[in-house]
């Protein structure tokens, strides 16, 4: 298997919604390639990170900022 062949079924691969077969190939793979160990581990730990934290809270400036342009675009869209 080669390495763009894991980057394209990673998605399945960390779901676990992935033929057998085409799991073991991709294990088989990392055994042997560092480059995409690391890809799957930082892709993975980049998941676990975005779905197991709290959102962070938006500063009120920036809340403002964002409230104005939305009314701005809004404004324009109904013209």
């Amino acid at each position: 298997m080669k390495c763009t062949k894991v980057w394209e079924e990673i998605s399945d691969y960390l779901d676990s919604g992935i033929d057998p077969a085409i799991r073991a190939e991709i294990e088989q793979h990392l055994m042997k390639c560092e480059k995409c160990r690391v890809v799957v581990d930082t892709t993975k730990k980049t998941i676990d990170i975005f779905c197991n934290s709290e959102p962070a809270p938006l500063p009120e400036d920036a809340r403002s900022r964002l409230r104005q342009a939305l009314e701005k675009k809004l404004r324009r869209v109904r013209v």
